[in-house]
């Protein structure tokens, strides 16, 4: 018997409590305005500014007109539901698959490999079954040959254990579990069917799923080139914003004690969106064997921090060790820009959850010279603030190019994120000022 998924409904939660929620879309007439305010504070830069507005406008003035042709009725129903069984189902192939962080522990390299491979073969499992006949491909950084090496039993017969583990709680994600668990050879054919079938670039439709951790998860679709929808998970991403000075062992360890509970720091999280709409969302992960997913699964619209004075702003700083100029170079800038706040430390991916959350209102990340950035680990980010009124750039103010491939080739020193137009403006400043008097 063929395995089926259940009736998905892909409507988007427009009808929850709209009138609650600020709407953070740029008007198409925000760009005089805030020429207007450059030409007064920075004449001298006015026409790199120029540059900056025009790919501002570029970018968003489309959400706002989408908007206004929504209110009129003329938009067709076949434009808003574009993407969106898509969308339904990449959102659950995420909560499934942040709960394998309830599964492992991390402790080693062995359980981040059994987390990689288990989470690609569950989403391919999730797409094949949902999406029907569909011809698909996710891009990932890991090629399978590594799984059926001789030397890796072990590794694959913990990870058909895991998948069969994860796969068995499909029902209550609105998912036909199999009918018996899926063998060795069923999951390597599985992801060597629908893993790294692509290279990406300006043509073609494909997914992108990050290397998973323990802090994030994310599942973008890329149509010619362009990000038209991104799912972020983060599943212990901390329910109060304190705990994020905590290291992650000592969360760890409170977690066993107290278990979770959506009262409780470590409820974790899913946000998502898609192009054109304007909006994003975010939901709570399904933290109990009796949670069933019912779309939209509580889901509230995000709403970013309205912060505008980086003096005042929330940096996000990156927890990992291994990009020493990130550090140095961001502590010096907090400096120049007479930073009072103390930054919020947070792994990986999770930073795009922060500023969601309104956590945080920026980050920044600068990595060495030939360090290629991939387009996993950006494209669920980028697609998420964007339609939610942030803007993601290159440190010149660029928009990230994920036409080129498996890199975003062309950033120009690092990547900068933050949660609305005048503070990101202002951070680039501050990035050019403080560059040419730093050592980098």
């Amino acid at each position: 018997m063929p395995l089926y998924c259940y009736p998905l409904c892909a409507n988007l939660p427009y009808t929850l409590k709209h009138d609650t929620f600020t709407n953070t879309l740029v008007e198409p007439s925000s760009t005089s305005s805030l020429l207007s305010f450059l030409h007064h504070k920075h004449p001298h830069n006015l026409s790199r500014h120029l540059s900056f507005a025009s790919k501002f406008d570029e970018i968003y003035s489309s959400h706002a007109m989408e908007e206004d042709r929504k209110m009129f009725g003329l938009v067709s129903s076949e434009q808003e539901e574009c993407y969106s069984k898509e969308l339904d189902v990449a959102v659950r192939a995420v909560h499934m698959a942040c709960c394998l962080s309830h599964k492992l522990d991390y402790n080693s390299t062995h359980d981040y490999e059994i987390a990689d491979w288990s989470v690609q073969a569950i989403v391919s499992w999730i797409f094949s079954q949902c999406l029907g006949n569909e011809n698909f491909s996710i891009l990932v950084k890991d090629d399978v040959k590594t799984l059926t090496k001789t030397d890796a039993s072990g590794l694959l017969e913990s990870v058909v254990k895991t998948v069969n583990e994860i796969l068995a709680e499909s029902p209550r994600f609105g998912i036909q579990e199999t009918k018996s668990p899926l063998g060795a050879s069923e999951i390597i054919d599985m992801i060597k069917s629908h893993c790294n079938n692509s290279v990406g670039g300006p043509s073609g439709k494909f997914w992108t799923l990050s290397p998973v951790d323990q802090h994030a998860v994310a599942l973008s679709l890329i149509e010619d080139g362009e990000v038209v929808l991104g799912v972020l998970g983060c599943p212990n991403y901390p329910m109060k914003k304190e705990w994020s000075s905590y290291p992650y062992s000592y969360l760890r360890i409170m977690s066993k004690l107290a278990p979770p509970t959506h009262e409780s720091w470590n409820k974790g999280c899913v946000v998502y969106a898609k192009r054109g709409s304007g909006k994003a969302w975010k939901q709570p992960l399904l933290l109990h064997a009796h949670d069933k997913f019912v779309w939209p699964n509580h889901a509230k619209q995000v709403c970013f921090s309205s912060i505008e004075d980086p003096s005042l702003a929330t940096f996000c700083e990156t927890v990992e060790k291994a990009n020493p100029i990130s550090h140095s170079f961001t502590q010096g800038l907090a400096h120049s820009v007479g930073l009072r706040k103390q930054p919020l430390k947070v792994y990986s991916m999770a930073k795009y959850a922060a500023i969601a959350h309104g956590d945080a209102e920026a980050f920044m990340k600068f990595a060495k010279a030939g360090y290629k950035e991939r387009i996993w680990d950006h494209a669920a980010g980028f697609i998420i603030m964007q339609e939610a009124g942030g803007m993601v750039t290159d440190a010149r103010g660029s928009p990230l190019n994920f036409a080129k491939g498996l890199d975003i080739e062309g950033i120009d020193r690092g990547i900068v994120a933050s949660c609305g137009a005048t503070l990101h403006e202002k951070i680039i400043d501050a990035i050019d000022a403080s560059w040419t008097s730093s050592c980098l």
